[in-house]
């Protein structure tokens, strides 16, 4: 199977939708129940604040509470939008923010940012000067707005249309921030829409029911409950723990003089891929092959290559002492669900 394939189906009942490039698949997302989604937004009272952090616990509805790191001016009892922005961890609080953000596939509402903004990475100026175009046609607000790098060579109603949408969207939201219980006002985006909004070149995408299976991705879901990670004559161990996820990486068989670099230099390309399947985040600390300070660069190197292209967010920290690799990443999704597995 060649090209890139998104095949939006179901493990049981719950809904998915994986990202197949060649055949071989490269993301995957699964809905959960246990925790409000990353994008939702809430109506949320602010319970008491926490010193020496600046933030402030928050009470959303039945009986979650959620973080807000910055919560100065804030006093308990006071309504505010948040916006949840990850994933809690079990007896943790949800984390939020107060900068709400209404995103679709072409177009981003920024309420309390204003002005016109589309994205960097469409270069060309006709095509700017095109989106600009339809930007001032359809929209009216004191909100800001950008447009995505998706807008490029996308249809020009279904910009307009989106960029309708979300704006509507953002005053009904804001419109609804008084009153005196915490409410959801918006439940977030799942798996399908998920991969809509963000999934965006060209691809075939499949939405038969049974695809997961008639096209492989059971087969290779199923995989992901194995630790081990092969690294054509090495191979690699992510081994999530309560306090971080440990990375153990092995030459295998080979023993040559490149062997060390060389698997190395794989780890750092797959470690992406591996932590992004799992759904595997936090602080991230990383036992590579013994090798020379003066091949640690390159490792290096390919380790910032290979993240820039991660749609999920990572902060690649450095070296430690003791030669292990640490970064720490954004908790945007839950770990895979291994109970889904007897569904497979």
């Amino acid at each position: 199977m060649k090209g890139r394939t998104i095949i939006l189906d179901h493990i049981g009942k719950v809904e998915a939708a994986a990202f197949l490039v060649d055949g071989k698949l490269d993301d995957i997302l699964i809905d959960h129940d246990d925790a409000p989604r990353p994008g939702a937004i809430f109506r949320a009272i602010c319970d008491r604040p926490i010193k020496g952090q600046g933030g402030m616990m928050l009470r959303l509805p039945d009986g979650e509470t959620a973080f807000l790191r910055h919560g100065k001016g804030l006093r308990p009892g006071q309504a505010m939008l948040v916006q949840v922005t990850g994933i809690s961890e079990d007896g943790k609080a949800v984390p939020v923010t107060d900068r709400v953000l209404f995103k679709s596939r072409y177009a981003i509402v920024t309420p309390g940012k204003p002005g016109l903004n589309i994205s960097r990475q469409i270069t060309d100026e006709d095509v700017r000067d095109n989106l600009l175009a339809i930007a001032h046609a359809v929209f009216d607000s004191p909100h800001g707005l950008i447009l995505r790098s998706s807008c490029e060579g996308a249809d020009e109603q279904e910009i307009a249309d989106d960029i309708v949408a979300m704006l509507s969207l953002a005053d009904a939201v804001l419109d609804d921030v008084e009153g005196a219980m915490p409410e959801a006002l918006t439940e977030g985006d799942g798996p399908h829409t998920v991969a809509w909004r963000e999934w965006t070149g060209a691809a075939e995408v499949v939405t038969e029911a049974g695809s997961f299976n008639t096209m492989g991705v059971l087969d290779q879901i199923g995989n992901l409950a194995q630790p081990q990670v092969a690294l054509g004559e090495g191979h690699m161990y992510l081994e999530p723990t309560r306090a971080l996820v440990a990375v153990d990486v092995n030459t295998g068989n080979d023993t040559s003089p490149a062997a060390a670099l060389k698997t190395n230099i794989a780890a750092a390309r797959a470690l992406p891929r591996a932590l992004r399947l799992r759904g595997l985040a936090g602080q991230i600390t990383v036992d590579f092959v013994s090798m020379s300070k003066a091949h640690r660069k390159q490792v290096e190197q390919s380790l910032r290559a290979s993240f820039k292209a991660d749609p999920i967010e990572t902060s690649l920290v450095g070296w430690t002492p003791m030669g292990l690799f640490e970064m720490q990443r954004k908790r945007e999704r839950p770990p895979f669900p291994k109970h889904l597995l007897k569904d497979i």
